[in-house]
């Protein structure tokens, strides 16, 4: 099979300190500095569907945790867990913008 020509090039300006760190990285996978790069770049590319799939799991983790940490106070403090307590956990839990106020979301949002 024959390989397309390459005749488009991507380029990006590096401090000496980065080029000797991205030059020992191509090293060490046996590959010339533009062979790894270009490798790099292609095999990293993140599907938009798969992120916004990873997100939804993490909500629905975060909405886990609040409902989890909301009952162990109650039962801590030595109380039963009122259902109006249950509803609005679980109201608050599943509102992705509650996760967002608190930063939980927001630091992996690209």
């Amino acid at each position: 099979m024959k390989r397309e020509l390459r005749s488009k090039s991507v380029g990006t300006k590096v401090s000496e300190a980065e080029l000797r760190v991205l030059e020992s990285r191509a090293e060490r996978a046996g590959l010339t500095l533009s062979e790894w790069v270009r490798d790099v770049l292609l095999g990293s590319s993140v599907e938009m569907g798969t992120l916004a799939a990873e997100r939804a799991i993490l909500a629905e983790v975060l909405a886990m945790r609040t409902i989890l940490l909301n009952f162990m106070l109650k039962v801590g403090e030595g109380n039963p867990i009122p259902e109006e307590v249950k509803q609005e956990a679980d109201r608050s839990a599943r509102n992705p913008d509650y996760h967002r106020r608190r930063g939980l979301i927001a630091r992996l949002e690209v």
